[in-house]
Order: structure tokens, then C-alpha cells, then sequence
């Protein structure tokens, strides 16, 4: 029931900052009697919700917009599920602008903070809305999710390549996962951006990120001041050492948790990269 989860915290989130909510309110009918018609709605939303930033909606919706918002809705109230359903997500992706792309990638997200990657609570108290509610997972549309998120990082849009590396980046194998935090740095978009980075940051990105700051240094710039404070942390011999020791004592939930990244023993270390970035 992810996607009424989904849908029912959209509807709080979009309350009273919709510009025409009687059209939003008809689409969402529509599109749950018929998943075709999301494919004329889609891009109509900017037009007619809005789409200026969400004020108020917390940390977890941070840089999204009311028509980000209200897009995601209509997803989410889609009567459809497995391949259908990757099927419709997907043909709206490749059809559509860039706003439609990145609403596209944050409701395979859904609502949530990047910085340092901490898992949040699975009852986490969001505030989001009128009242607090559980945060919601993002749409589940399988392998085919995997086919978008490369296709975004591939990018020179700032504004999907930060969506690609919400939640929904878990998909991604370690090897592009590194390629997309690199990404990141490159085009100097916020590491907050980043689900999952306490737990996934290992030795080789370390070894990447040295390299790009080696390569900056000689050409007389830096990395960016998140990056740097990323850098130091995972090249500490205390993170590599926190690493082992948590694998050795569990190893096959480590291997499943961040596929021989930093790890949760880490905690403190992630904290202050949080208040270090933020």
C-alpha cells in the first residue's frame, strides 16, 4: 500500500498551496478511473497547481516545488502495480520536460532527507503537512527504476541529478552509486542531496574524491567545502576500522546495509558530518 501511503501524504502536503485545487482534485479522480488520462494531466500541473517552492512542508520536502507535489500525487493514485505500473512511471519520464523527469524520479524516492544518508525511523515523525505522519517510501516500479536513475545522472541538470540520488539510488550497483556522489561534487550540488552516503561512502569513493582534489588542487581550485569534510571522514582509518569491526561481528547485515561501506558503528562520525554540511 506504499503508493496510498504515498498519495495520502501528497494530499497534506499540496493542501492549501495548490492554485487550482478543484483541477487537482479532478485530475486525481480522473487518473484513478482511467491511468491513461495521467498522460494529458502530467504536464499540465505546472500550470495549473503552481510552481513555486513548497513553503513550510519540512526538511524531508526540502527543494520541492507545488508542482513537484502535486505530480507525485497523481502518481501515487495510479490503479496500477508491477510491470504496468513501470511501464506507465517510465513512458512519462522519456515523454516529458525536465519538471516532469524530476517529479518522476522524487516519487520513486518519496519525501525524504539526503544528509549523510542516516536511515530515518521506519515510524519516523515527519511534520509534514497539518499533522505528523509516518514518511512514505517512494513508488516501486522494480529493475525499471534502475534504466531512469542512470539516464538522470547521466545528465548535466542539476535539478535530476540531485532527484536520482534520493531513496530510490539504493538500486543502483556500488560502482555507478560512486559515479553519482562524484557527480554530485562536480557539479557542486549539496551532499544532503545524497540518501544513504554514512552508509555507502567506502575506501574506493575516498580514493576517487583524493584523485579529483588532487587534480583540482594543480589547477589552482578545491572541492567544495561539503566534499572536503566528506574526504577527511573517509579517509580516516577510524571509519575503515568501524567498517570491519561492525562486518566481523555481523556479516551478512552489513553486506545487506551498505555493501562494505562505512556502517552504522559510525554514528557519531555522521553526525558531525551532518552538522559540518547542513
Amino acid at each position: 500500500m506504499t503508493g496510498r501511503h504515498l498519495a495520502d501524504v501528497m494530499t497534506d502536503v499540496v493542501k492549501d498551496r495548490v492554485a487550482d485545487p478543484q483541477w487537482l482534485g479532478d485530475a486525481r479522480w480522473q487518473v484513478a478511473q482511467n491511468p491513461d488520462a495521467i498522460t494529458m494531466l502530467f504536464p499540465a500541473v505546472g500550470r495549473r497547481c503552481g510552481r513555486g517552492l513548497l513553503a513550510d512542508a519540512g526538511p524531508e520536502l526540502a527543494d520541492w516545488s507545488v508542482d513537484d507535489a502535486a505530480r507525485v500525487l497523481l502518481l501515487a493514485v495510479l490503479p496500477l502495480r508491477g510491470a504496468a505500473l513501470a511501464r506507465q512511471v517510465a513512458a512519462l519520464y522519456w515523454q516529458g520536460g525536465a519538471a516532469e523527469k524530476r517529479a518522476v524520479l522524487r516519487a520513486l524516492s518519496g519525501p525524504g532527507v539526503g544528509v549523510g544518508a542516516v536511515e530515518l525511523p521506519q515510524h519516523m515523525d515527519t511534520g509534514i503537512g497539518s499533522g505528523a505522519r509516518e514518511l512514505p517510501q517512494g513508488l516501486d516500479i522494480g529493475a525499471a527504476a534502475v534504466e531512469l536513475l542512470h539516464d538522470a545522472i547521466r545528465t548535466n541538470d542539476p535539478r535530476l541529478v540531485a532527484a536520482a540520488v534520493g531513496p530510490a539510488a539504493r538500486r543502483l550497483d556500488d560502482g555507478m552509486w560512486r559515479q553519482a556522489v562524484l557527480k554530485c561534487v562536480f557539479m557542486e550540488i549539496p551532499l544532503t542531496a545524497v540518501a544513504d552516503l554514512d552508509r555507502r561512502a567506502d575506501g574506493e569513493l575516498a580514493r576517487m574524491l583524493a584523485d579529483l582534489d588532487d587534480e583540482r588542487r594543480a589547477a589552482g581550485r578545491s572541492l567544495p567545502d561539503d566534499a572536503t569534510v566528506l574526504l577527511a571522514l573517509i579517509s580516516d582509518p577510524e571509519w575503515a576500522r568501524s567498517a570491519v569491526s561492525e562486518e566481523n561481528r555481523h556479516p551478512e547485515s552489513a553486506r545487506t546495509a551498505h555493501q562494505g561501506g562505512i556502517g552504522d558503528t559510525a554514528s557519531a562520525r555522521s553526525a558531525d558530518f551532518k552538522e559540518k554540511t547542513v
